[in-house]
């Protein structure tokens, strides 16, 4: 039985990190395999590519084009590898964030992202998208309270994370049958129950 692809979306500091981890504890539990994984990164030549990208400044089609040459590799090394044995693969952001920050965030034409998506995945699309939502005031408290140094994304104005939230939520219109829209605000209890659900009705 062919394994199935979770990606966890939304801006900085909603709060998607914090669940990722129990989300894949929470599969486990019922019984299955699953690989964790994130986006940039993955692999020993995505996480390096994920240093340039959070860290150095470059051209926009630079970060896009370097974005999915991670994803390529990722692609190829960890997730299809991983659906072909019947793995469950959860991974930290994925194609919807390339959409959000570099075309919502950053103004990459979308036809230039369909052609980067359409060339490295194909026709390959999660089986669900947790898109975790959460005002851009709320997000950014948890950001300043993590004690982390933010990186180039995370240092944006507030103007960016404004698109690229905007974004996400398009994004989320146009494909409800695979997103799904979870308020990041409420409490941690509210949110794990509606993980839940969602990841249930795919099982």
């Amino acid at each position: 039985m062919k394994g199935k692809l979770i990606t966890l979306e939304g801006i900085d500091g909603a709060g998607k990190s914090t669940h990722h981890g129990w989300l894949v504890e929470f599969l486990r539990q019922q019984g299955k395999r699953v690989v964790a994984t994130r986006e940039p990164g993955g692999t020993p030549l995505g996480e390096r590519l994920r240093g340039m990208l959070l860290h150095d400044p470059m051209h926009l089609e630079t970060e896009a084009l370097l974005m999915f040459a991670a994803r390529r590799e990722h692609l190829d090394k960890v997730i299809l590898p991983a659906l072909a044995r019947g793995d469950w693969v959860v991974s930290d952001r994925f194609t919807d964030a390339s959409f959000a920050y570099q075309g919502g965030g950053r103004g990459l034409a979308k036809e230039k992202l369909d052609i980067l998506e359409t060339w490295v995945q194909g026709t390959l699309q999660p089986d669900l998208t947790l898109l975790f939502d959460a005002p851009i005031e709320v997000a950014q408290a948890r950001l300043a309270s993590s004690g982390n140094a933010p990186d180039r994304f995370e240092q944006e104005q507030k103007a960016f994370f404004e698109r690229v939230r905007r974004a996400y939520l398009e994004r989320a219109k146009l494909a409800p049958q695979r997103i799904a829209c979870i308020d990041a605000a409420q409490g941690l209890d509210n949110i794990r129950l509606i993980l839940e659900k969602n990841v249930l009705s795919i099982c």
